[in-house]
C-alpha cells in the first residue's frame, strides 16, 4: 500500500457520503461532507459527484454552486482570458449562471471543471464581441439586470427567492430587487463587498437552478 492510498480511499468514503446525503437531502451532512472535501484538495471531486446529481436534485446543485464559487474555478477560468477584475467579475457570474442552466447538458465521462471551463470560453468569447462592437458590458447584460428582468417576468423567481438560505436571499433582494449598489448592500448588512459579491452570484446561480426544477423527471423536494 502506497502513501497516499489511505487518504484516498478515505475521500472516496467521504464521495460516496456526499452522494447519499443528496440522496436523502440531507443538506446538513452534504455541506459538511462537501466542505470537508474543498478542504482536503478534494473540490474536483465535489464538483464532479455534484455535477452528477444537480439536474435532478436541488441540493446537489446548492453544493456544486457554492463549491465553484469557494474554490474560485470560474473566476480563475475567466482571469486566464481578460485582464480587468470589473470584466471578470461580470462574465464569472454569467458564466455561473450558465452553467445552471445548461447542467442537463452534462454528461460526465470528463473532469466537471473541463465542461465548465468551455462555458466559461463562450461567456469571455460574447464579452469580448459585444467589446468589439463597441458595446460594453453594461446594465444592459449584467447579471443584475438579467435576473430583475426574470423576476419581473416569472412568478416563479419569487418563490425560488423565498426558497434561498436567507444569507443569499436578503442580499440578492438587497441588490436585484431593490437596486442598491454592491457597496450600500455590504454596508447595510455589514459584510464585506467582496462577500456580498460572492453571495448574490451565489444567489442568483441558485435561483437559476430552481428555475429548472419543473423540467420533467427533476427533483423537487427540498
Amino acid at each position: 500500500m502506497t502513501a497516499g492510498e489511505p487518504g484516498r480511499r478515505q475521500s472516496a468514503e467521504t464521495v460516496d457520503e456526499l452522494i447519499r446525503a443528496f440522496d436523502e437531502h440531507d443538506e446538513l451532512n452534504a455541506t459538511d461532507r462537501a466542505r470537508e472535501l474543498v478542504a482536503h484538495g478534494c473540490g474536483e471531486s465535489v464538483l464532479d459527484a455534484a455535477a452528477d446529481h444537480a439536474s435532478t436534485n436541488r441540493l446537489a446543485m446548492n453544493v456544486l454552486v457554492e463549491t465553484l464559487d469557494a474554490c474560485g474555478i470560474v473566476h480563475r477560468f475567466a482571469g486566464a482570458m481578460l485582464l480587468d477584475r470589473a470584466s471578470v467579475d461580470d462574465v464569472a457570474q454569467e458564466s455561473l449562471i450558465s452553467i445552471v442552466e445548461s447542467i442537463d447538458s452534462y454528461r460526465g465521462g470528463s473532469r466537471f471543471s473541463s465542461w465548465a471551463d468551455t462555458i466559461v470560453q463562450r461567456r469571455v468569447v460574447d464579452y469580448l464581441r459585444r467589446q468589439r462592437e463597441s458595446t460594453p458590458l453594461d446594465d444592459e447584460h449584467s447579471p443584475t439586470v438579467r435576473m430583475s428582468s426574470m423576476i419581473a417576468t416569472q412568478a416563479t423567481v419569487r418563490e425560488a427567492l423565498e426558497r434561498l438560505p436567507e444569507i443569499y436571499r436578503v442580499p440578492v433582494v438587497l441588490r436585484d430587487i431593490e437596486g442598491l449598489p454592491y457597496a450600500e448592500v455590504a454596508r447595510r448588512l455589514n459584510r464585506s463587498q467582496g462577500t456580498v459579491k460572492s453571495q448574490i452570484s451565489r444567489g442568483r446561480a441558485m435561483i437559476a437552478g430552481m428555475l429548472g426544477d419543473d423540467r420533467p423527471g427533476t427533483e423537487t423536494e427540498g
